[in-house]
């Protein structure tokens, strides 16, 4: 089994009337390490959560999630990511086509035959 890693881009969801922020975020699965997880890296130091490979799945199709991570499909190809900290909350909104191809690629590296798909 191997390491996935995926970059992709995404954007800080603010109140701002200015365009939103687009960050660079990196996606990776290590099924060594802990196969039902997997990890969505910000810029920034500490910005790094890693929460279930189902979560993402679920919340690629309906509102999911109850601690420090939620997720939501937003329309038909955004998918909007919530990340609760001690400083406060971070949204992020991602194109799903980026997320369901990462998360084909981990059940690949995982050896399952899993569909992902919305």
């Amino acid at each position: 089994m191997s390491v996935v890693e995926q970059h992709a881009r995404a954007h800080v969801v603010t109140d701002s009337p200015e365009p939103h922020a687009t960050i660079p975020v990196v996606l990776r699965y290590d099924p060594e390490a802990d196969p039902r997880s997997v990890r969505i890296g910000l810029p920034g130091p500490e910005h790094e959560w890693a929460f279930s490979r189902d979560l993402l799945e679920r919340g690629l199709r309906t509102p999911s999630g109850t601690g420090p991570v939620r997720i939501w499909p937003c329309g038909r190809v955004q998918a909007v990511m919530e990340f609760h900290t001690a400083q406060g909350v971070e949204l992020v909104e991602f194109d799903a086509k980026a997320l369901v191809r990462f998360l084909r690629r981990t059940y690949l590296a995982a050896g399952a035959t899993t569909p992902v798909g919305r």
